[in-house]
């Protein structure tokens, strides 16, 4: 059992850490179980893979490349589909380890829909909506980079459970706080705090992408300056409704994740890290605690929205 001054509530969940292993980042719950030394104990909660109505494929390779101070990945949502998701692979969780938060995803709002559905009735503990997909009704355009378009898909999410519902938004969007604010109105219960960005990488001797897909999401410690920033927009509309964030972006420390608790996050996503230091989560708690220690705190609650802003905020010219 992890030090009781790590344990968060979130949207009515506690969770003994305040770290959340990112969806794609550990498959479907099961791999990291497998590296030695590594604990579920460790973690409050594990976002599971991204999940479809349909099996898929995903993308042709190649699907990740590494770039400086990060990664981009192309997979393309490859997932053998919601019901052997909920059939063959839930039962094989151990659930009294941590908490298990499906993630959703779709091309159409009622492929969204109907997918939570399905894990409304299953022992998941939450459900996380990837809203960052291409709505193959609007040409293409990502649901997440439209507010309107958000909204509508957390609406019909909210019609299908009764869980808590996370809305994972894209910071590839004009207003990100604005965006927060409509799926907050929706029915969204917490959100995660950022999505990938988009970026390329081309090779420069045949002269095309590295991607299979082209373009693809990037992670890791390059974007943590923008997932702070995020944080920081969401967290002004979130503060006064209590609503939860689970900031990501870059984190591979605990002083990462202490930065992201400040903004405004109740929760931290540990994902791009876990692929070269399997055991990050260990050094990560380890240094939220003796934070705790050196600032006299009991709890690592109270780190949450701590941020002391400089004077004014303004356009960073």
């Amino acid at each position: 059992m992890a030090d009781p001054r790590l344990t968060v509530d979130l949207c009515g969940l506690e969770l003994q850490t305040p770290l959340v292993l990112l969806s794609g980042c550990v498959g479907f719950g099961e791999e990291y179980t497998r590296v030695e030394g590594f604990s579920n104990r460790e973690v409050g909660a594990v976002c599971l893979k991204g999940t479809t109505g349909s099996a898929r494929l995903g993308n042709p390779p190649h699907r990740v490349v590494e770039t400086p101070g990060g990664m981009l990945n192309a997979i393309g949502l490859q997932n053998p589909g919601v019901e052997n998701v909920v059939n063959e692979i839930l039962p094989k969780l151990d659930f009294g380890e941590t908490r298990f938060i499906a993630n959703v995803s779709g091309s159409t709002v009622e492929e969204y829909e109907e997918v939570t559905r399905r894990f409304d009735d299953s022992p998941v503990d939450a459900i996380e909506i990837n809203i960052s997909c291409p709505n193959v009704k609007k040409g293409g355009a990502a649901f997440g980079n439209d507010p309107e378009m958000s909204a509508r898909v957390v609406e019909a999410c909210r019609r299908a459970t009764k869980k808590p519902l996370i809305t994972k938004l894209s910071p590839n969007q004009t207003d990100i706080a604005d965006n927060a604010r409509r799926c907050l109105e929706a029915g969204s219960d917490a959100f995660s705090v950022i999505n990938t960005l988009m970026g390329m990488a081309i090779d420069i001797e045949s002269r095309a992408p590295v991607l299979g897909n082209n373009q693809g999401g990037l992670s890791g410690p390059a974007i943590k300056p923008v997932a702070l920033l995020k944080v920081h927009q969401v967290y002004q509309v979130t503060r006064p409704h209590g609503v939860p964030i689970i900031g990501q972006g870059g984190i591979a420390s605990a002083e990462d994740a202490i930065e992201f608790l400040i903004a405004g996050a109740t929760a931290v996503g540990v994902g791009t890290a876990l692929f070269y230091d399997p055991l990050v989560c260990q050094r990560i708690n380890r240094g939220i605690l003796d934070y705790l220690d050196r600032h006299g705190l009991a709890r690592v609650g109270q780190i949450t929205g701590s941020l002391r802003l400089n004077g004014t905020e303004g356009c960073g010219c």
